[in-house]
């Protein structure tokens, strides 16, 4: 038998041991195609597969070859090495293809025509999240002195009793709060759709509302982004502006698309309208425009759940998979091995039940913010391990605890019997927040008596916030009379629950009567005076010792564990190389900021290990983050209505603008624009502010139920779900213990529908979807 021939008898062994929805990704044989996934259908390993085939089918090398994209370089890695291995598998070699990120892709095209880029990478740098940060209050601060009336407008709001003291309280919050917060939600909304301050100018003019709120976000918008061109500073969303803008060049895009065969992308739920222009422009083909691009796009709309803090945007990818559909090149990898079918059914009720919900309420299509599509098991004969396991005790169960108290001992009991069982498979707690997160490994340490190991992942990221909130507290002592820095600094106490969460605009208005109350002040509330007494034994401490002595102390007040000590002591060490032991604490402050804007400080960490699923370990971890991961038993606390789905919350500080908040309406407008724009209404309609933001709301809870979504599918063996009649007010300021107030919480209210399902479903393995 020839090599040819070996070679088509391979291709069809590595085709037939793909699933039914896998198999018509490595099909593909050129043309748009949209995969939606489910959760764990295996499309990383299908993407890889079907990438070597593409490779081999086409013949591609480096002079044309399959560009694949992603995210985060972790997922790129990953990728490149499973494509290597199908590569090797077929002995083919590996120049066929490349794996970027999305930005990455963006910084390759743009550095390479710096005259039609706009971008001087040997005189501009990537800005940082601080620098971004300074930025914005520049602009914020500029803003208010040429628009001096529209500031004013905003300071009186509604109710304005013209009283001097609410004034400057309402200056106060909107400089450091409202104003930052809308800039910084309209620029990235903006820029990564492709607008411009001027567009957004003639977005303005078609809306009315009493503040001009658009035309605010424009004003800030063209100030940051003079700011960026004068500090010769570039974001993320530059370097794919600036590719785009290489691609308008006919030559240059022609030279490119006839270097690329097709576009893989990954992750495609999470894509904007700027990345998704830029890899529909380079999958085309260079010799007939109007010919349809080579282009596969895999992704979850159910798992898009960065979009109400990021500008993703799963409607996109809804829409690419419509239009797909007409063209009969959708395909769904509906088949998915990972857990038993009690916890498939209980995700697959969820969903539909959440679509139903959303079409009732908002009377638009489900389409908009979920795909309802089924999760199937694999059949019996699917060569993965262990596929669809057998549930652990009813393989999901809901409970309604008395208190968080007693939810967190029933967790701690029964992971402390399943993995004393079965050290062999591991445990997640998954969480909302952090600070859930912190309350339950605290009342899990005893199983580390039971050889048990606990890692809360919130901790280990504790430790790299270690430099910015030194420079919190440094700032505040050296400056105290600093509203923004006392403010900062009582933050940074707030999140380390040392003292009790409060309105800080409020206490930090005017730092003198709150450090130094004069005998005829209005006394103070617990709250606020337990705060004050915190920052003035801070203050005491600044004219005992010297700064790098401070750092050690703020961390002792801060009550940091071993790494985090760790972590201050080396930044102090760190502090005396470039400022002496005798140095000012103002050098010292200049130079730790100065260090925090280069990234180049590490914190030390006790175990640089992936730790996420060790057998024998319970993991606590937020939704978020567990994403793209699995576990044997899940647990999934806390799931009160106001937490899941919650609601859009007006912070008590922004109250006076009425009901809403600025960036949250901005981002509404900005989007419902681009939605009739991406659909071709021209001009399109402009939202008014409230709603746009009974729009903001309804999309925060379509996120929130998609989270509960993704951490629903992570577990294999056992779903715990349970909503406590008793919770927190807020979790932000809970302290934890057992005397703290707690109020009767509603369920989530998918909550109890599930039980209902679940209840009829009958037995384990006669569950009917």
């Amino acid at each position: 038998m020839g090599r040819p021939a070996i070679l088509a008898t391979e291709f069809e062994n590595l085709r037939d041991s793909l699933r039914s929805g896998q198999k018509a990704l490595a099909d593909w044989h050129g043309g748009p195609l949209a995969v939606s996934a489910v959760p764990g259908a295996g499309k990383s390993h299908s993407l890889a597969i079907a990438a070597a085939l593409a490779i081999a089918r086409f013949q591609l090398h480096a002079r044309k070859q399959l560009v694949i994209v992603t995210y985060t370089r972790s997922a790129a890695a990953a990728i490149k090495n499973k494509v290597r291995a199908q590569l090797r598998s077929l002995q083919l070699p590996s120049g066929g293809f490349t794996v970027q990120t999305l930005h990455g892709l963006a910084l390759n095209i743009a550095s390479r025509y710096p005259a039609l880029s706009g971008l001087d990478l040997q005189a501009s740098k990537l800005i940082t999240p601080n620098q971004s940060h300074r930025l914005l209050k520049v602009a914020v601060e500029e803003w208010i002195s040429d628009e001096r009336q529209s500031f004013f407008r905003l300071v009186e709001g509604t109710n304005f009793d013209g009283e001097e003291a609410g004034r400057l309280g309402r200056q106060t919050v909107l400089r450091s709060e409202i104003l930052p917060s809308l800039a910084h939600t309209v620029i990235r909304e903006a820029k990564s759709s492709g607008l411009t301050p001027a567009d957004l100018w003639e977005m303005s003019r078609q809306t009315h509302d009493h503040y001009g709120i658009l035309r605010i976000a424009a004003g800030l918008y063209e100030r940051y982004a003079m700011q960026l061109r004068s500090q010769e500073l570039i974001d993320y969303d530059d370097m794919i502006l600036a590719a785009l803008r290489v691609l308008d060049e006919s030559s240059i895009r022609q030279q490119w698309q006839s270097q690329v065969f097709a576009v893989f992308e990954d992750e495609a739920q999470d894509s904007s309208p700027l990345q998704e222009r830029l890899i529909t422009t380079l999958a085309g083909d260079p010799a007939d425009p109007e010919c349809p691009p080579n282009l596969v796009r895999v992704g979850d709309p159910n798992q898009a759940i960065n979009s109400t803090f990021t500008p993703a945007d799963p409607l996109y990818f809804n829409w690419f998979c419509q239009t797909c559909q007409a063209q009969n090149r959708l395909t769904t990898m509906n088949q998915a091995g990972r857990s038993t079918q009690r916890i498939l059914a209980a995700s697959n009720f969820i969903l539909q039940w959440v679509a139903q919900q959303w079409e009732r309420k908002t009377k638009r299509p489900a389409v908009d913010s979920f795909r309802v599509q089924a999760i199937v098991a694999v059949p019996p004969d699917d060569p993965q391990p262990d596929a669809n396991p057998t549930p652990t005790g009813q393989g999901v169960e809901v409970v309604y605890p008395p208190t968080v108290f007693d939810t967190v001992k029933l967790i701690c009991d029964r992971i402390g019997i399943l993995l004393t069982e079965t050290p062999e498979h591991s445990a997640v707690v998954l969480v909302r927040t952090n600070n859930q997160g912190r309350f339950v490994a605290k009342h899990l340490e005893k199983l580390c008596d039971r050889g048990i190991e606990v890692y809360e992942v919130g901790e280990a990221e504790r430790h790299s916030r270690v430099p910015q909130e030194m420079l919190a507290l440094l700032q505040f002592v050296e400056r105290p009379h600093s509203p923004d820095y006392l403010k900062n600094a009582l933050n940074v106490l707030i999140e380390r629950q040392l003292i009790p969460a409060q309105n800080l605009t409020t206490v930090a208005a005017f730092p003198e009567q709150f450090l130094y109350p004069s005998p005829l002040a209005a006394p103070l509330s617990p709250n606020a005076e337990k705060a004050r007494h915190f920052c003035n034994s801070l203050l005491q401490a600044k004219i005992a010792l010297p700064y790098y002595q401070l750092l050690s102390f703020l961390g002792m007040a801060l009550q940091y564990d071993g790494s985090e000590l760790a972590t201050a002591q080396k930044l102090a060490d760190r502090l005396i190389l470039e400022v002496g032991r005798g140095g000012e604490l103002g050098f010292a402050i200049a130079s730790l900021q100065d260090l925090i804007n280069s990234e180049q400080f590490k914190a030390v960490e006790e175990d640089s290990d992936d730790k996420y699923s060790r057998p024998g370990q319970v993991t606590i971890i937020t939704m978020h983050k567990a994403k793209g991961l699995d576990w044997d038993y899940g647990f999934i606390p806390f799931l009160q209505e106001d937490t899941i789905p919650g609601s859009a919350r007006v912070p008590t500080a922004a109250q006076f603008l009425g009901d809403y908040t600025l960036g949250e309406v901005a981002r509404a407008q900005i989007r419902s624009a681009l939605h009739q724009q991406y659909q071709g209404q021209t001009p399109p309609h402009i939202p008014e502010p409230l709603q746009a933001w009974r729009s903001a709301e309804l999309l925060k809870k379509a996120e929130e139920y998609r989270l509960l979504y993704v951490a629903m599918t992570r577990p294999k063996r056992l779903l715990w779900l349970a909503a406590a009649q008793e919770a927190p007010f807020s979790w932000g300021g809970f302290s934890g213990d057992r005397e703290s107030n707690l109020q009767s919480k509603k369920p989530c209210p998918v909550l109890p529908e599930l039980g209902r399902f679940l209840a009829r479903s009958g037995p384990v393995d006669d569950l009917d979807f």
